[in-house]
């Protein structure tokens, strides 16, 4: 059953615009790919560039496609449940993505045309305008929360595959650390191990004694792009430990057993 907790406050204008800019910045990312460049391989299973540029679009198009429709009567899910039911999703994501990528030519006029319905419809839309998604009435401000993290996790996966980076708006990638950083303090509650993420998130998660004052005794450090990874299985644990882009102090600061948060 949903908790309908928030995790914290978003700035509802921010992360408006942070959506739009992300995506704009997947939009000029791909923008001079050829053919060859779209059936290039990436690393979520066998999906080439085309699906997930087509997964991309669908996902900010959600927003407006549920915005057509009827409000629900109450709201029934936060920003944490969503992090927690999303891979229960995945088969049916991985099912409509093949289908539209087969039925439509090029995925870009797909990324066109779901920023220009997102500026149409999210730009007038209260913040707490709630969605019929499908774990449950949720705020239009919650949902773009989770439209940061789809978007920023699926940059990181389009410049894996292309061998090129794609930028990241400062807006969309701190909303993405800090959701996914309070999805893990929601998987595993409690303040015996703090888990900074600087500049954007602190957090206090697993059960035992509670740091009060002073250095805790249990830390776990990383930088932004290297927590999103970690928190959605694009990198393991050891792996990120052995490569010095996470550093971990204290008996209790390890995150193997807690890692994915959102797969």
């Amino acid at each position: 059953m949903p908790t309908r907790a928030r995790a914290r406050t978003y700035d509802s204008a921010r992360i408006r615009a942070a959506v739009t800019a992300q995506l704009r910045q997947v939009r000029q990312a791909v923008a001079g790919l050829d053919e060859e460049g779209l059936r290039a391989p990436t690393r979520l299973g066998d999906w080439t560039v085309r699906e997930l540029l087509t997964h991309v679009a669908a996902t900010v198009d959600a927003v407006a496609r549920l915005l057509e429709a009827p409000a629900p009567p109450a709201q029934e899910a936060g920003v944490n449940d969503y992090a927690a039911a999303v891979a229960s999703f995945a088969g049916a994501v991985d099912e409509g993505t093949r289908k539209a990528a087969a039925r439509d030519a090029d995925p870009r006029v797909l990324l066109e045309r779901a920023e220009h319905r997102f500026a149409e419809l999210a730009a007038v839309a209260p913040g707490d305008r709630l969605l019929a998604v499908p774990l449950g009435a949720m705020r239009l401000d919650d949902f773009l929360v989770t439209r940061c993290v789809e978007l920023v996790v699926h940059s990181d996966d389009l410049a894996d595959a292309l061998g090129t980076p794609v930028p990241y708006d400062r807006q969309a990638m701190a909303a993405a650390v800090r959701m996914l950083a309070d999805a893990l303090a929601a998987k595993a509650p409690g303040g015996s191990v703090e888990v900074r993420i600087p500049p954007y998130a602190v957090v206090q998660c697993v059960e035992g004694p509670r740091h009060t004052r002073g250095t805790p005794p249990n830390v776990v450090e990383t930088d932004p792009l290297t927590w999103v990874r970690l928190a959605t299985g694009r990198t393991g644990w050891a792996r990120a430990l052995d490569a010095a882009e996470v550093s971990a102090s204290g008996e209790r600061a390890d995150l193997t057993d807690l890692l994915p948060v959102l797969a």
